[in-house]
């Protein structure tokens, strides 16, 4: 999801109680923080030998041992997004990942599948990070659209 679609997706529900789950339904903990707003700009060289260049805005979130039991409200959310995202060279059409870790989700940047309302509840589906072979996944496509395309600079080819 682009960080321009997660935001709007936000914006329909202010007064809602902000909740982060994943698949399994495990929720981030009520109490949590929004801790850090980050961007970064990823320049890559993939198996094919393509060069590959994206944006991300990250939200770092973080639960305290000692954290209250209330969620925070998709309009706390908003203003503290809203008071740092002029701090940092944010680019609204960057995928939008969520970071965090405990010991029912696993440290990482997670990628936000959607947002849902309902109620008095926002809820973030946040899926886990995969990797890929961008060469294969050409390949592939290529073969779809009978082209032809290399896959893999490596000596045994990965696909």
């Amino acid at each position: 999801m682009k960080t321009n679609e997660f935001i709007a997706a936000l914006q329909a529900a202010p007064n809602n109680r902000l909740i982060f789950a994943d698949a399994h339904g495990h929720v981030i903990h009520a109490g949590y923080h929004l801790t850090e707003l980050k961007t970064a700009a990823l320049d890559t060289v993939d198996c094919g030998g393509r060069l590959n260049r994206w944006d991300e805005t990250i939200i770092q979130l973080w639960a305290p041992a000692e954290a209250d039991e209330e969620y925070m409200t998709v309009a706390k959310f908003l203003n503290i997004f809203d008071k740092v995202r002029g701090m940092v060279p944010l680019k609204f059409g960057a995928e939008i990942r969520v970071e965090y870790g405990d010991e029912n989700f696993f440290p990482s940047m997670y990628h936000v599948r959607f947002v849902t309302h309902d109620g008095s509840v926002t809820r973030v589906l946040l899926a886990p990070p995969a990797t890929i072979c961008k060469a294969r996944d050409r390949r592939v496509a290529a073969q779809l659209a009978n082209a032809n395309d290399s896959c893999c600079l490596a000596v045994q080819p990965c696909c």
